[in-house]
């Protein structure tokens, strides 16, 4: 598999992605009581980028333990101070000054609490705001009331250094090839970097457009109740809560995704030398196995049933691309089979579908065809 043109990083290679849903709500819009998105236009079931991307985060993360930027345990400017610290940046500090023994109480607490260090009474802050009212937050969980009043000069002087010192652009540097180096979805989606201590921003080379539904789809609103009330003051009125689900009967989605290597160089360098891609063959293959497998991992009671039907790549023998990215899809034709037409019957299932591919001429312009996931051979097709 190392050897395959599909995850070279040093070519472009351009996406067709086919999955399809079935009794469930792919991506629901908070804006609209959680209903499966749309677009209200066509009535083609839309789901977003973000939504796949997600699903590809949280494949890698719980399979192969993947360290990634974009997740619920920790906040994000927390993961960028912590970059800084491991590259050694210069952060905000003051000196702390021993007048009297009672400040040994302050010693003692800014030693053994994070996100702060002592060392030579030089006290250095890594918290994610440097906001006097955020870093004052630190002390709330000191129960002594004498020692919290000394601990709070010390959020004002460190929010006032901060105007002074930040990190110098060698540092933000070093920050943002350490957090590119040691986060997936920073290396492959990119990111904004400067949310707290400012990193910078990342453009990544990996892009996904929104998917749509080949047909316009069937919105239901389904009602449910259960045997459980919520409330004890409810229980002598009602035996059950309601509730509602909606779901998508079924439909089958088409996204398209790109993989430009200009985005994948090194930022300093901008040379053809495939030692200066960020991006290894690792990580593209990592991209294409949670791209097939993201929905089995990703089950949920309101999603129904999900699955990639088709992931077909096109892969180009350089950097640039020998074709547009438009009319390779284009190649690739998606209708309902003529006997569902003739009767005018909305698809209930995959192979409802009839699915063309022309591949003729691909080698004669230097592109290469990789069907990664095909379920058409499922369909005798």
């Amino acid at each position: 598999m190392s050897n395959s043109i599909y995850i070279d990083p040093t070519k472009r290679h351009d996406f067709v992605l086919l999955f399809d849903v079935e009794m469930g709500n792919p991506n629901g819009d908070p804006d609209a009581g959680n209903l499966p998105r749309i677009d209200p236009e066509t009535m083609h079931g839309i789901v977003t980028d973000v939504c796949l991307k997600r699903k590809v985060r949280d494949y890698l993360q719980i399979t192969k333990n993947i360290p990634i930027f974009i997740q619920s345990e920790t906040a994000l400017n927390t993961l960028i101070s912590k970059a800084a610290r491991d590259e050694n940046a210069e952060f905000p500090e003051i000196e702390i000054k021993i007048e009297e023994d009672k400040e040994n109480d302050v010693i003692q607490w800014f030693s053994e609490h994070e996100p702060f260090e002592l060392n030579d009474n030089i006290l250095s802050y890594f918290g994610d705001s440097f906001k006097q009212k955020d870093i004052e937050k630190h002390f709330d969980e000191v129960e002594d009331a004498a020692l919290k009043s000394k601990l709070k000069p010390y959020a004002k002087q460190l929010a006032e250094s901060v105007k002074k010192k930040t990190l110098n652009k060698d540092d933000r540097d070093k920050t943002k090839q350490r957090l590119i180096k040691e986060r997936y979805d920073i290396r492959m989606f990119g990111a904004v970097l400067s949310t707290g201590l400012n990193a910078g921003q990342v453009r990544g080379p990996v892009q996904f457009t929104f998917a749509k539904s080949v047909d316009p789809i069937f919105r239901l609103d389904n009602s449910i109740t259960r045997i459980a009330i919520t409330k004890e003051a409810d229980k002598k009125r009602k035996e059950t809560e309601m509730a509602r689900k909606p779901i998508v009967p079924y439909a089958l989605y088409v996204a398209h995704g790109f993989y430009n290597p200009y985005f994948a160089l090194e930022p300093k360098t901008k040379k053809d030398d495939p030692d200066d891609f960020r991006v290894s063959s690792d990580d593209l293959a990592n991209l294409w196995e949670a791209v097939e497998w993201m929905f089995n991992n990703d089950t949920a009671a309101a999603r129904g049933r999900m699955a990639t039907r088709g992931l077909y790549v096109f892969t180009h023998d350089n950097k640039r691309g020998n074709a547009p990215s438009h009319k390779l899809f284009d190649r690739i034709k998606i209708r309902l089979k003529d006997e569902r037409l003739k009767k005018d019957e909305p698809a209930e299932q995959f192979c409802d579908y009839k699915i063309d591919i022309k591949e003729d001429g691909l080698s004669e312009i230097g592109v290469n065809l990789e069907k990664l996931v095909d379920d058409r051979k499922d369909c005798n097709v």
